[in-house]
This record gives structure tokens, C-alpha cells and sequence, in this order.
């Protein structure tokens, strides 16, 4: 019991000095236990307009990401760059992000598919989907009615098509055009333009014309016929190889007619296209200056290029200053340029460094799924990763990947809808699950079974969300 002087004394000290609080011990205690003391708080996120991708692993929220959106404000450049091993949730990502992107009436997308499957592309099943028939680019099918692309099409300006026939010259060869062969070129070309009226034409005319050069030509520099002739006998040899060769059928004649560039999805089926050849790079030459002559136009549509396999177009100097042409160009008029790339290394220990190097700075959007720690360490080290994102690079499991957007850095779940589901799988052939669902999906279904299941799924669906939903909220309470 206090003495009742003391106590005196505390109510009199209170009285002038006002409450004297007490001195208590320091309470120890988890970080499990204190985490309740604390508000929940979380990265701001990129906005509430675009295409949703998924949810933010740390605070739970969605994640929406969309560069048309982003452009001017958050982003400098609409590019996007997505890197990751295999079997880790890359082509899940590309597809339902298309698929969702073209909800949208402004949009249009390009895909180069060099996955095969079944003996098609990928992207097969998304385009049977929306009605729509793959470009599959096939040099065996090209003499039989396949799908052919002109280089000297004359919806490509003649620039354009001098440029991509020195590109794919120098894409075969290895090593650019010296300035007696860029001339023997430029003469052929502009005397086929000249001269042939009546039909589109071809590389046999360029190829028949570096053999036989005209005098004309040789006079103009004041040099010997048979030297322009020899000056061109290498460029005839390459573009040879496109007319008689293991390439022939899918660029020596007349664009084929039937290619819809006005549709929503355009897919180039490049999966029977030997992925190692010089074929690979030679093809990616074609068809990237193709688009950006025919398909690349100011109507104020949003354009997505999506290319898979992308080292091929990134290793390749001469390739990658096209495609860089094509980014800086194709910016100004609202396009979106999606690189696909398993390694880093892949590219920037390639012989196109440089060029790679100016590729990636305009890839303000980098994906980065699983890794190994050895990758992971040169990947942040190329991209700026934070510290903390390149150590749980490592860790990550499928359908989970590090984001950074121009330096917004989060790490994002990727969420597959039901409907997607059976569009993005593409591992069919590893599982028999898959291949029992695909042959009960191939047996005819009455349509009041079909609805009656449907209903089913549907509500099966929405409980599940709902689970999911009150799960994460007593996770976040917690």
C-alpha cells in the first residue's frame, strides 16, 4: 500500500503538471504477431484501363497493363520484352494477352509463330477460334499452291524493296554488301521496275539481270560490261537460293492472293521452317519489311507485332537494324513491338550486341519469368533489375513473373480463364489428361447436354471465385 503523503504529492504534481504517464517494459514479441499492428500496404499499380493480366502476388490486387494506355505517361515506348525458360508460362501470357487485346475494336495483331505442334503453328487452335486461316510459310508446300510473299511487291515503295534485298543479300552472306555489288544490285533492280509493266515482278527477273546485265548500265559508270557482270555473280548466287534452292515457292512469285491484312489476327505459320537455318532470319527479313510496307498505315488501329523465337531476328545485325527501323518508325503510328526471348544471353553475347543493345532500351516493358540464378544475375544486370527481384527470379514457379514497367517493378500471377484455358495450352502431347479432354472434345455433343454443362461450369466457376476471393481476404487480414 502507498504511503497517502506520496500520494498527496502524485495528485498535487498532476494538478500543476498535468498526468504523469507510466514507464512500461518492452513487449517482445514474432513478426507473425506484430504484422497485425501494421496497415496492409502495396505498390501503386499501373492504372484501371487495359487489358487485365492477372494479380499482384504481395497485396492481391489486379493487375492491368496495357502500353497503348501507358504511352506518354508512364511509358516512354509501347515495346514490350518477355524472357523466360521454357514450360514457365511465356506462350500462356502472349496468347491470353491477344486474345484480350482484341476485345477492343482498335486493335490488330501480327504474330510470327515459330513453335510447331501437331504439324502446325501454336497459335492454330486461337485462329481457328476467330475464323481465321493461319500464312503458313512452308517451302514444301510453295510449289503446290502454298502461300508466296514478293519481295518486289508493288505495294512496297522502291526503296523498300532495294533495302530488303540487300537485307536478305547480307543475312545469307554473312557480311554486308560491298559498294561494286550494292551497284550491280541497284542497276538490276531499277532496270526490272523499268521495264516490266504488265505483271508484278519477280526475283527470277533481278536474278536474270545481275546474269546479263545491260550495257547501258555499265556506260552510265563508265565501266566494262563483264565487270558489272562479275560485280553482281554473288548476288545472283544468294537470290538463287530463293528462286532454285531449298527456299524456292515462297518468295519467287507474285504475293499470293487471299492474305487479309484488315483481319484482327494475322498469324505467319513459320513452325516447318527449320528454326537453325539462314532460312529463319531470311524469312524474318521478308516479312518484317513486308509489314511495315503493307500492313503498318495511319488509320489509328493500335498494332501489336508479336514475334516468337525472337533471338533470330535480335542475333542477326542486318535483321535487327530492320526491325529497329521498324520500332522507331512504327511508334508514331500506334505500334506495339512484342519480343519473345528464352535467354537474354541469347542475344546480347550474339554478334548483333549493339543493335540488340538499342532493341532492348526501347523495351520499356520487361517480363521476366523463371530463371536459373546464373541467368537471372546477367538478366538483371542488362535490365537494372533491383536486387530483390533478381534473387527471387530463381524462385519463381509457372504463371508467375517479375514485371518491371520503365521501373515499376512488381511481381504479377498470370490468371487463365476457364474459356482461355483450352486455347494456350500447348504442352498436349506431355499429358494424357489433355489428349483425353481433346478426344471428348472432338465427339458430338447434344445441345441441351452442351447448355446443361455449361450452366454447370459457369457456376461451378463463379463459386470457386468466390472462394478464392474470401480466401485472399482473410490472408491479407491475417
Amino acid at each position: 500500500m502507498r504511503d497517502p503523503l506520496s500520494a498527496l504529492s502524485d495528485v498535487f504534481t498532476a494538478f500543476l503538471f498535468g498526468k504523469v504517464e507510466t514507464t512500461r517494459l518492452p513487449v517482445r514479441t514474432s513478426t507473425g504477431q506484430a504484422q497485425a499492428v501494421y496497415l496492409p500496404t502495396a505498390a501503386p499499380g499501373l492504372g484501371d484501363s487495359g487489358v487485365i493480366i492477372g494479380r499482384e502476388v504481395y497485396s492481391g490486387k489486379g493487375y492491368i497493363y496495357d502500353p497503348f494506355q501507358l504511352y506518354g505517361q508512364q511509358l516512354p515506348a509501347p515495346h514490350w520484352l518477355v524472357l523466360g525458360e521454357s514450360g514457365n508460362g511465356k506462350s500462356a501470357l502472349e496468347k491470353t494477352y491477344v486474345l484480350r487485346q482484341l476485345r477492343f475494336r482498335d486493335r490488330q495483331v501480327v504474330v510470327l509463330d515459330a513453335q510447331g505442334e501437331d504439324g502446325v503453328g501454336e497459335w492454330n487452335l486461337i485462329a481457328q477460334e476467330l475464323g481465321l486461316t493461319p500464312i503458313r510459310l512452308d517451302p514444301t508446300a510453295a510449289l503446290n499452291g502454298g502461300i508466296r510473299l514478293n519481295p518486289l511487291d508493288p505495294s512496297i515503295t522502291t526503296t523498300g524493296q532495294l533495302a530488303l534485298l540487300r537485307t536478305i543479300i547480307e543475312v545469307a552472306m554473312g557480311h554486308g554488301l560491298d559498294e561494286r555489288s550494292g551497284f550491280a544490285l541497284k542497276v538490276a533492280h531499277a532496270y526490272v521496275n523499268e521495264t516490266i509493266n504488265d505483271r508484278q515482278p519477280v526475283l527470277t527477273d533481278i536474278v536474270d539481270q545481275l546474269r546479263h546485265p545491260e550495257p547501258e548500265s555499265a556506260e552510265a559508270m563508265n565501266v566494262d560490261i563483264d565487270d558489272v557482270r562479275a560485280w553482281g555473280l554473288d548476288v545472283a548466287l544468294v537470290l538463287d537460293r530463293l528462286v532454285d534452292g531449298d527456299l524456292r515457292g515462297m518468295f519467287d512469285g507474285p504475293t499470293s492472293v487471299g492474305i487479309d491484312l484488315d483481319a484482327p489476327l494475322i498469324v505467319f505459320d513459320l513452325s516447318h521452317i527449320d528454326r537453325n537455318s539462314i532460312a529463319m532470319p531470311i524469312l524474318m527479313a521478308i516479312v518484317g519489311v513486308w509489314l511495315e510496307h503493307t500492313w503498318i498505315r495511319p488509320d489509328r488501329k493500335k498494332r501489336i507485332f508479336l514475334v516468337e523465337e525472337a533471338w533470330h531476328i535480335i542475333n542477326s545485325p542486318f535483321v535487327a537494324q530492320l526491325f529497329q527501323r521498324l520500332l522507331k518508325f512504327g511508334r508514331r503510328l500506334g505500334l506495339s513491338f512484342v519480343a519473345v526471348v528464352h535467354h537474354l544471353s541469347d542475344v546480347v553475347d550474339g554478334a548483333a550486341a549493339r543493335e540488340a543493345a538499342a532493341i532492348l532500351k526501347m523495351a520499356s516493358t520487361r517480363t521476366i519469368y523463371a530463371q536459373k540464378a546464373d541467368e537471372a544475375r546477367a538478366t538483371g544486370l542488362v535490365l537494372g533489375l533491383p536486387r530483390w527481384a533478381v534473387e527471387i527470379i530463381p524462385t519463381l514457379t509457372p504463371g508467375i513473373a517479375v514485371w518491371d514497367v520503365n521501373g515499376n517493378v512488381q511481381v504479377v500471377k498470370h490468371l487463365i480463364t476457364e474459356a482461355e484455358r483450352p486455347l494456350v495450352f500447348t504442352d498436349r502431347a506431355m499429358t494424357e489428361s489433355s489428349a483425353t479432354e481433346a478426344s471428348e472434345a472432338s465427339e458430338p455433343v447434344p445441345d441441351d447436354v452442351r447448355a446443361a454443362d455449361l450452366e454447370a461450369e459457369q457456376r461451378a466457376a463463379r463459386l470457386e471465385h468466390q472462394q478464392r476471393l474470401n480466401e485472399s481476404s482473410e490472408s491479407t487480414v491475417a
